[in-house]
C-alpha cells in the first residue's frame, strides 16, 4: 500500500469510514501484531475454503461474528485496522452501511488480507489467505502474551546466547541489503574496533567520518576511487600536514587537485611550508586561488600571490595580502585591469582612507548591490557622504549606513531617530552606544524570531566588567549575547537567571558554565534540548541530580523522567517507567543501563518507534531478539548495539568483505 491517500482512499472502496486524525496508536504496532497472524504457530479460528463460490460473503461474516464476539467491535463500532504494505501503522474505523472488507482489503477480490484490533489493543483478529482456504485468526491477551514473551526472553542463559550468535552465521549468506544495513550499523558503533572500521569505507557510507588508524587513514587516501579519496579529505578528523602533502601533490588531475585544495582550505588544513609552496606555483590557477585562503600562509607567499597573473588568485589572495603590502603594490591593485581585484582592494582601501562621494557613486560600486552594501556597512566614508546618506539615502542604504562601526557619533544620534524601524533596531545594538542611549531608542523586537549573538559582545566575553554591564542592558538581543559567555561573573549570572526574557535563560542553559541549577530546572520543564546543544539544559554540570525521586510521581512527564537521575533511584524504579503511559518518559527508561532484559524485549514492541529504537540499542537486549533484528528491517539498528560481541562484529565484517558466491 502506498501513501496515506491511497489507503484512505482503499479503506473508503471497503465501506471504512476513517475515524480522527492518524496517530500514533498505544497498543502492539502492526508489524508486529502480523507475527501473530502468519507465524509458524498461528491456528485459525475459522478455515474458509478457498473454492466456494460465496467467500468473501462468508469470510465477512466470519470475521463480522468473531469481531463481536471477541469485543473488537467497540461500543461506538470504532476499531483498528491494518492492511499491511510499507504503511503499516493502524488506522481508526468504523463500518459503514456497504462495507465489504474480505472483497477489498487485500491483492485481489478472494485473497484477503488485513488485521483488525480492539482499541484497547487486547485482542486481535487477522484475515489471511493460505493455499487452500482463507484463515481468521484471533488472539486475545495481547499485553500479557507480550509480558509472557519478554520475560522469557530475559531469561536467556549464556548458552542460549552463545547458540543465538552463532544461529546468525548458519544457513545462507544474507542478502546484500542486510549486508549493507550491518556496515552502516557497525560503522556507526562507538564499540566497533578501529582495526575492524577501516575494513568498512568500501561497503558503508558511514565509515568515513570515524577517526581511522593511521596506517588504515593512509590507505584510504591512496584508495583507487576517487570519491572514496574526497570523502576522507572532507570528513577524517586527524589527517596529519604530511598525509595532505601525499593527497594533493600526488594528484594528477587538476579538477582533482583543485577540489582536494579547497576542501584542506576550508577546513583549515595545517599544512607544512614546502607544501603551501608548492600550490602556490601550481600551474593551475584555481589550485592558487584555493592556496592562497590557507590558514597560516606565509607572508611571502600571501604577498606573491595578490601580484599572481591570473586575476582570479590575485582576487583571493589580496584580502589576506593587504595588511602586508606596500604602498605600490596597493596602488597596484587599485588599478588593477581585473574588476573584481580593483573593487575588493577599494573596500580595503575605504577602511582606512575616507570614500569620496565621487568613489561611492562610481558604476563600479553602484552597479553591484553587494558592493554598495559593503561600502556602507565596512569603509570610512567622507562626512559629506555619510551626512547625506543618513538624512536622504534609500532606506536599505540607512539600514546598511547603521551598521557601520566608523560612523560619527551625531550621525549615529541622527539614525538613531530614523522613521523606519528597522534602521532603529539596528542602530539599537550597536557597540558604540552607552546604555542610557539605547534606553533612549525605540526599536522594534520580536522575542520569537531565532536570534545569533552580536559579534562585538562576543569579543568582549573574557571582560568581567564588560560583561556585568551589558548584562544590565535594556536590550535582550545584548543580554542574550552576554548569556553565550562560557565563564561569567557570580552578579551577572545571578542577573541574567532572573531575566525576563526567557530566551536568556534558555542561552545561559545552552552556553554558560556557571548556570544555576534553579534556572536549569526551570528551563527544563519546558526546553527539550536543541541540535547544537541537544543535551542541555538536562546535561549542564550544574543540573540537579539530587533530591529528584519526588519527582517520580509528579503529574508532568517530563518531571517524572528525572527521578531516574537521581543517584538514589533503582532498577524497581526503571521497570516502573519504562510502563509509564507518557512515551518521553518510557524512552528515558528505555535509555538506563539498570533497564531489565526483560523490559528491553518489552520495549522493542512499544508503540513508538523512537522507544523501539532505543531499546535495540540497549545492550541488555537478549541476543536472540538481536539476531532475529539482525536479520529483518532492523539490522542497521541492531549493528549498532554497543554489546555486540567483538568475535560477532569480526565474523559479519567478513561476511561482508567475504566473496560474493562465498
Amino acid at each position: 500500500m502506498g501513501g496515506t491517500e491511497e489507503l484512505i482512499e482503499l479503506l473508503g472502496r471497503a465501506g471504512l469510514e476513517v475515524v480522527g486524525e492518524r496517530r500514533v496508536e498505544e497498543v502492539l504496532p502492526a508489524p508486529f501484531a502480523w507475527r501473530h497472524v502468519v507465524g509458524w504457530e498461528a491456528e485459525p479460528a475459522v478455515a474458509v475454503a478457498s473454492d466456494r463460490a460465496d467467500l468473501v460473503a462468508e469470510v465477512n461474516g466470519q470475521w463480522f461474528r468473531l469481531a463481536s464476539e471477541a469485543g473488537i467491535l467497540g461500543g461506538d463500532g470504532v476499531f483498528l485496522v491494518d492492511v499491511g504494505g510499507s504503511d503499516r501503522r493502524w488506522v481508526r474505523v468504523r463500518l459503514g452501511a456497504d462495507w465489504d472488507l474480505a472483497g477489498v482489503l487485500g491483492e485481489r477480490p478472494g485473497q484477503p488480507e488485513f488485521l483488525t484490533m480492539s482499541l484497547d489493543g487486547d485482542t486481535l483478529l487477522g484475515v489471511t489467505t493460505e493455499e487452500y482456504a482463507v484463515w481468521l485468526v484471533a488472539v486475545d491477551r495481547i499485553r500479557e502474551r507480550q509480558e509472557e514473551a519478554a520475560r522469557a526472553a530475559g531469561r536467556e542463559t549464556a548458552e542460549e546466547r552463545a547458540a543465538a550468535w552463532e544461529s546468525l552465521f548458519q544457513g545462507p549468506k544474507p542478502p546484500e541489503k542486510i549486508l549493507d544495513a550491518w556496515a552502516s550499523g557497525l560503522s556507526l558503533n562507538a564499540a566497533t574496533p578501529k582495526e575492524l572500521r577501516a575494513k568498512l569505507v568500501d561497503r558503508s557510507p558511514y565509515a568515513i567520518y570515524s577517526a581511522l588508524p593511521t596506517e588504515a587513514l593512509d590507505a584510504v587516501l591512496a584508495h583507487p576511487d576517487w570519491k572514496t579519496r574526497m570523502g576522507a579529505a572532507e570528513h577524517q578528523p586527524n589527517i596529519t600536514a604530511e598525509q595532505w602533502a601525499r593527497l594533493i601533490l600526488g594528484e594528477q588531475e587538476e579538477r582533482r587537485r583543485w577540489l582536494l585544495t579547497m576542501i584542506a582550505a576550508e577546513r583549515w588544513a595545517e599544512l607544512d611550508e614546502d607544501t603551501c609552496r608548492g600550490l602556490a606555483a601550481d600551474p593551475s590557477p584555481r589550485v592558487r586561488s584555493e592556496a592562497a585562503r590557507f590558514q597560516g600562509l606565509p607572508v611571502d607567499l600571501s604577498v606573491a600571490l595578490a601580484a599572481d597573473p591570473d586575476g582570479g588568485v590575485r582576487a583571493v589572495a589580496c584580502q589576506e595580502a593587504w595588511p602586508h603590502l606596500d604602498a605600490a603594490a596597493r596602488e597596484a591593485l587599485l588599478a588593477d585591469p581585473h574588476g573584481t581585484v580593483r573593487v575588493r582592494s577599494l573596500l580595503l582601501h575605504h577602511r582606512q582612507h575616507p570614500m569620496p562621494r565621487a568613489v561611492f557613486e562610481a558604476p563600479e560600486v553602484q552597479d553591484v548591490q553587494d558592493i554598495r552594501r559593503q561600502a556602507l556597512e565596512t569603509c570610512r566614508l567622507e562626512r559629506g557622504l555619510a551626512e547625506h546618506l543618513a538624512r536622504h539615502g534609500e532606506s536599505h542604504e540607512r539600514r546598511s549606513l547603521a551598521r557601520n562601526p566608523r560612523l560619527d557619533p551625531d550621525l549615529v544620534a541622527l539614525l538613531a531617530e530614523d522613521p523606519d524601524a528597522d534602521v532603529r533596531s539596528l542602530v539599537a545594538v550597536r557597540a558604540d552606544l552607552t546604555e542610557e542611549q539605547r534606553a533612549r531608542i525605540d526599536y522594534e523586537f520580536d522575542p520569537n524570531l531565532h536570534s545569533w549573538a552580536l559579534d562585538w559582545v562576543v569579543a568582549l566575553h573574557q571582560d568581567e566588567d564588560a560583561m556585568r554591564r551589558l548584562a544590565a542592558s535594556s536590550h535582550p538581543l545584548i543580554r542574550r549575547s552576554v548569556a553565550r559567555a562560557r565563564r561569567l561573573p557570580p552578579d551577572a549570572v545571578a542577573r541574567l537567571a532572573r531575566d525576563e526574557d526567557r530566551v536568556v535563560q534558555l542561552f545561559l542553559a545552552e552556553s554558560c558554565d556557571d548556570a544555576p541549577a534553579d534556572m536549569l530546572l526551570a528551563v527544563w520543564q519546558w526546553w527539550t534540548g536543541s541540535l547544537s546543544t541537544p543535551d542541555r539544559p538536562r546535561g549542564h554540570p550544574n543540573f540537579p541530580r539530587h533530591d529528584l525521586l519526588r519527582y517520580a510521581d509528579d503529574p508532568s512527564p517530563r518531571m517524572r523522567r528525572l527521578a531516574l537521575d537521581d543517584p538514589e533511584s533503582t532498577p524497581e524504579l526503571v521497570e516502573r517507567l519504562s510502563r509509564d503511559p507518557a512515551e518521553e518518559v518510557r524512552y528515558r527508561a528505555a535509555t538506563d543501563p539498570r533497564l531489565s532484559a526483560a523490559a528491553a524485549a518489552r520495549l522493542l514492541e512499544d508503540p513508538h518507534e523512537h522507544i523501539r529504537h532505543a531499546a535495540a540499542l540497549h545492550p541488555r537486549l537478549p541476543a536472540r531478539l538481536l539476531v532475529w533484528l539482525l536479520r529483518g528491517t532492523g539490522a542497521e539498528t541492531a549493528a549498532r548495539n554497543p554489546a555486540l560481541p567483538v568475535e560477532v562484529m569480526r565474523r559479519m565484517v567478513g561476511a561482508l568483505v567475504a566473496p560474493a558466491d562465498d
